[in-house]
């Protein structure tokens, strides 16, 4: 395992036990834009230039993509030409173990004549707006963990760029950069390792108060993102609406969630909404706190730093998740089409999130691989009570224009026992793609009562 030899130096010095709870020095945080992009990452390419140098030469662009705010129009590939340097296969995967996760070693072994891994040329081209860095500057300055780490004070977006442990790597996952409101239609496949396909389909209205680009977020207004979610299909669940508030300290105020029934026009509280219950539609391969492969509270694991790794990632996916391909050339059995599928070099931070004595969840343990330029979690290996690898899954992203930020598109959770799997935000053959930072959402469509309305 190649491991950065600062991150080894800091995992060692925190051990498995503490949490740094200040801000890092004025001197770590002069860092940012200058050795360290603006939320982190480091600007250097590696020492065998297999990953490139950081550039962010883009802003509110993707060249070939011309793009209309607000359209919904479908993302273009910018590198539509290019072609894999490597292909990963059972064959060899033994030269290249190093840059692998367990997960992705698992499906190699266990698909050795389906399953492979197109390895593209690595781009860090694309970068977030002034706004976004000055807020992050702020967090390093000023932003900490309370309540042992199951809450934050500072400013919402990347509250450690300069991370300290592995609660705090998480908490730079739960408040990335990302959209401030989010409009889609996003579709649900469970996979039957026959090829057969369970179909849901959902209408997401979301706003997240902390990425608003012309208010700043504060963690004292306690409540970082709302969603609201309508059921279209399965055809039975049709007009069924969940409400869900996310908080920024899960102590003080826990995750509230409302959900609507048309049959009987009536609202319920939904109390410990999350965790391992199932998503509905998925056939147990997806949990409602895999859904960006880790949301919600983080109180039942302990969080563990790894380190930082070299790992080849699915990255600048605009492919994955365009209308050039249609659902019945990226839903093969027992794994997406792999000739769909991008991935590059990329340095991913490794956090370990070991379940508590006391606690229950499916997952005994949980490995999240978190991207240096983006801190979105982009792969997890999930494991049983009995510590044995059950289960891998891949988040496909893509930067928009629309929030000059990057999207989660397509995520799959592959479930490495029964051979069915869960494509899961999946847009390619919507009407529209995602339409974000539009800012026609308000607080006050995320109540009950908005819920009663649609029924009155």
């Amino acid at each position: 395992m190649k491991t950065t030899r600062s991150a080894v130096m800091l995992a060692v010095a925190l051990g498995a036990s503490g949490l740094a709870l200040a801000a890092v020095s004025p001197e770590q945080a002069a860092r940012l834009g200058k050795d360290l992009n603006c939320v982190g990452g480091e600007v250097a390419g590696n020492a065998e230039g297999t990953i490139p140098p950081y550039t962010g030469k883009y802003l509110g662009e993707v060249p070939g993509w011309k793009h209309v705010k607000f359209s919904g129009d479908q993302p273009v590939d910018p590198y539509a030409d290019e072609k894999p340097i490597l292909v990963i296969t059972a064959a060899n995967m033994s030269q290249y173990e190093a840059h692998l996760t367990e997960g992705q070693k698992a499906l190699l072994k266990k698909y050795p004549t389906s399953y492979k891994m197109n390895i593209y040329p690595g781009h860090r081209d694309f970068r977030y707006p002034d706004y976004v860095c000055k807020r992050v500057m702020s967090n390093a300055l000023n932003a900490r963990l309370v309540n042992d780490g199951l809450g934050i004070e500072g400013l919402g977006q990347v509250p450690f760029p300069i991370p300290q442990n592995g609660m705090e790597v998480l908490w730079n996952h739960q408040l990335p950069a990302r959209a401030w409101t989010e409009e889609k239609i996003s579709d649900l496949a469970s996979v039957l390792p026959n090829g057969s396909i369970g179909w849901g389909r959902a209408h997401a209205r979301n706003l997240s108060q902390a990425n608003s680009p012309t208010v700043e977020p504060n963690t004292a207004d306690g409540v970082q993102a709302m969603s609201y979610n309508t059921t279209l299909k399965p055809a039975r669940d049709n007009g069924v609406i969940s409400i869900a508030h996310e908080p920024y300290n899960f102590v003080t105020s826990s995750r509230q969630a409302w959900s609507y029934s048309p049959s009987t026009r009536r609202v319920r509280q939904m109390p410990g909404y999350g965790y391992d219950q199932p998503m509905i539609g998925t056939n147990g391969t997806m949990t409602v706190d895999e859904d960006r492969l880790f949301n919600g509270a983080p109180e039942r694991y302990t969080w563990k730093l790894l380190g930082k790794r070299e790992i080849y990632s699915p990255a600048n996916a605009f492919r994955a998740n365009s209308a050039a391909y249609k659902y019945s050339d990226i839903l093969t059995p027992n794994h997406p089409n792999p000739e769909v599928m991008r991935y590059e070099l990329r340095r991913v931070w490794v956090v370990e999130a070991d379940l508590k004595e006391g606690f229950r969840h499916v997952y005994g343990k949980r490995v999240l691989f978190i991207d240096e330029d983006t801190w979105n979690a982009v792969m997890a290996d999930n494991y049983d009570a009995r510590g044995q690898l059950w289960k891998h899954a891949m988040i496909n992203y893509y930067y928009h224009p629309d929030m000059s930020g990057w999207q989660a598109g397509s995520q799959f959770f592959m479930d490495l026992n029964s051979g069915q799997y869960t494509g899961y935000g999946m847009t390619n053959e919507a009407k529209k793609g995602p339409i974000l930072n539009e800012g026609k959402y308000s607080p006050d469509m995320y109540t009950a009562d908005a819920a009663r309305a649609v029924g009155r």
